[in-house]
């Protein structure tokens, strides 16, 4: 007796790609906000799919910024934003002007990193899909909740405001 057994696809073996919520975002024909944190950064990408594969039309490390003069975490909720914000301007640069969140593996809860990305993408200008009550309250945006036990009390605040700024004359 012959059984037959089929091998999944490299990528699903490795845990690294649900192959059934990637064909529904991709079935959208929208530009993906792809937004992936890790502990020491945040990444948030426009990707466009292709038959030779996904295009990167614009995107945005915490790492930059740095550059603009962001000194504090760059894993915290008020840097995923500043990092959201910045994508999207970028984005509205290139001429995208909506997209579809894809958080990939990660669950997807309220008032996270992932959603303060896409609360800085949404005030970009870019056309997201969402629902109000996931979005992070502004207070924490802000980085008050970071303050509130911090020595540099206002400073986070301030320096969150002066980027925000920055960020808004970046294309």
């Amino acid at each position: 007796m012959k059984t037959n057994f089929n091998v999944q696809k490299r990528r699903k073996r490795e845990g690294k790609t649900n192959y059934k919520k990637r064909i529904r975002l991709l079935m959208s024909n929208k530009t993906r906000l792809v937004v992936r944190p890790s502990n020491a950064n945040m990444l948030v990408q426009f990707v466009s799919f292709d038959q030779k594969g996904d295009n990167t039309l614009a995107s945005a490390s915490s790492k930059e910024l740095e550059k603009l003069g962001w000194k504090f975490s760059k894993s915290s909720l008020p840097a995923a934003y500043l990092t959201g914000l910045l994508a999207g301007h970028k984005a509205k640069g290139k001429g995208i002007s909506e997209a579809v969140l894809d958080v990939g593996l990660r669950s997807p809860v309220k008032g996270s990193r992932i959603f303060a990305c896409l609360k800085g993408a949404v005030d970009a200008g870019i056309d997201v899909p969402y629902s109000e009550e996931i979005l992070p309250s502004e207070d924490r945006i802000k980085g008050k909740h970071i303050a509130n036990y911090r020595k540099e009390k206002a400073e986070i605040v301030k320096a969150f405001e002066e980027l925000k700024i920055k960020i808004a004359k970046v294309k």
